[in-house]
């Protein structure tokens, strides 16, 4: 893979890793990969969560969550 095309700005083609924030009631992090982030504007630091954590989910896909971990722990498998 070339990077010819690329920005040459500093920190242009850096990688940020970032992992889910919510934190457990023991005080421990959630270890997931924080693959949806927010944030209210462009000022404000993204923040990260996954998607079981992520709190900025519409009621469809909340439930469709909920279906799919009620499945897992029935034995059933659902995509």
């Amino acid at each position: 893979m070339s990077i010819e095309g690329h920005s040459s700005a500093p920190g242009a083609n850096v990688i940020v890793e970032h992992y889910c924030e919510h934190r457990h009631a023991d005080g421990t992090g959630c270890k997931e990969w924080g693959g949806w982030g927010h944030s209210p504007s462009p000022a404000v630091p993204t923040r990260w969560w996954c998607w079981e954590h992520f709190s900025h989910k519409t009621f469809e896909q909340e439930r469709a969550l909920r279906r799919k971990l009620e499945a897992a722990e029935g034995g059933k498998i659902i995509q």
